[in-house]
């Protein structure tokens, strides 16, 4: 996956992909490949261990985008029954049956709390299909005796979350062997690098830090609504059910899915210049000092009354922690004039949003609804300005799912 023109250039970025690669290596103890951004990685990993026309079991509480991913790749997601407390996936509440037709899983470990994967392990390897982890959230996180990431047939990686860089990823492979043909299937699907693209990404930290500085956070995404250049108005983009039809004939393939699959990143699958594998590579360096300030702030949100429950989350350094509240939408403006924005939230659930005729259904829908509906995702590194905007507001923990059929709130 060198990119670049021949001479020491070349050497140089393809010396910083190696050292990125080492540096994910020695964390999860498997061989890892760099990729411009976790969809891609979790696009190349599904093509390359399903068949197309396969089903993959997988959290309706998730990025659209991921549900996309899926789609270009020519499967079938089949939404699965969850825990109403952290999301994970509900192993003993998926039927029989759809254990028996699914060829693949795919965790979410969604804000960084991880999905059962010893368990899910043991099931995959039941019925001889591979699991995938998709560890956006989760790159400090650990679940049994491992690392998030080390349990699937490959796992990828977000550089843009707990790094911080804003761009890359990392797929990781349990199998050393196939890292030759990954890297050609990368190869194939990556599009050139840009000098447009890598100046925008090389300006952006000082453009935000300026729109930070001078408080124009709302003037700003108000030019980016006027100017067109905002993906998404609401929680989830627009479906385009018309569209999204006439292009899954064309699948698998990225081209047909690339209005949905850019969405918030449009250079998902472009090659990655120097300036960007430079800046990856010092944010990547600093990441257990990141980490470590995640697992204060973990702790002190969990402390409070809108986290339920407080115990399942250890020591995790999460990305995100859900705090439930009554009214999410006072909560989210009560955070605003404290100047936290709320972001990742995935409501409503994937298969309310996309509906039978792209997804199957959970068959226990009321636990993801439940929790789409009230999570907070609160910021860790951010958790006394949360918890002090959240005190001033007034804000209402909801009362906690009490069993099947009485999901309350």
């Amino acid at each position: 996956m060198a990119i670049g023109e021949a001479g020491p250039g070349a050497a140089r970025h393809g010396s910083r992909l190696k050292r990125l690669e080492e540096t994910m290596r020695a964390r999860l103890g498997r061989e890892c490949v760099y990729v411009p951004s976790c969809r891609f990685g979790l696009y190349v990993a599904l093509r390359h261990w399903c068949p197309p026309g396969g089903r993959v079991l997988m959290s309706p509480v998730n990025d659209d985008v991921i549900l996309f991913v899926v789609l270009a790749a020519g499967l079938r997601p089949v939404q699965a029954p969850l825990n109403p407390l952290d999301a994970s996936i509900d192993i003993d509440a998926v039927p029989d049956e759809t254990w028996s037709s699914v060829s693949a899983v795919l965790t979410t470990n969604l804000y960084g709390n991880p999905d059962p994967a010893p368990r899910l392990r043991e099931r995959c390897d039941a019925l001889r299909i591979p699991l995938f982890e998709d560890g956006a959230h989760a790159i400090g996180s650990r679940v049994g005796d491992r690392p998030v990431g080390a349990w699937g047939e490959a796992s990828a990686f977000s550089l843009s979350k707990h790094v911080g860089a804003k761009a890359g990823g990392m797929l990781s492979l349990a199998d050393p062997g196939l890292r030759d043909a990954v890297e050609k299937t990368c190869a194939g699907l990556l599009t050139p690098n840009r000098l447009t693209s890598e100046l925008a990404y090389a300006v952006r930290p000082y453009a935000e830090a300026a729109v930070r500085g001078l408080r124009l956070r709302r003037a700003a995404w108000a030019a980016v609504r006027l100017l067109g250049l905002a993906d998404r108005e609401e929680i989830r983009m627009p479906l385009r059910p018309d569209e999204l039809a006439r292009a899954a004939p064309r699948a698998p393939g990225l081209d047909a899915h690339d209005p949905w699959v850019r969405v918030d990143m449009h250079d998902y699958r472009q090659e990655s210049g120097r300036l960007r594998l430079r800046r990856i590579g010092r944010r990547l360096d600093r990441l257990d000092d990141v980490l470590d300030a995640c697992r204060v702030g973990t702790q002190l949100l969990l402390s409070t009354p809108w986290a339920k429950p407080r115990d399942a989350y250890g020591t995790q350094p999460l990305f995100r922690v859900p705090l439930f509240v009554a009214d999410r939408d006072a909560a989210i403006a009560a955070l605003a004039r404290q100047g936290v924005v709320v972001g990742y939230l995935y409501d409503p659930p994937l298969d309310d949003y996309a509906g039978a005729e792209f997804t199957d259904p959970s068959p226990a829908p009321e636990a993801a609804r439940w929790f789409a509906r009230h999570a907070l995702p609160a910021d860790p590194l951010r958790a006394r300005t949360v918890v002090e905007a959240l005190e001033r507001s007034g804000a209402r923990p909801v009362e906690a799912p009490g069993g099947p059929g009485q999901y309350r709130g």
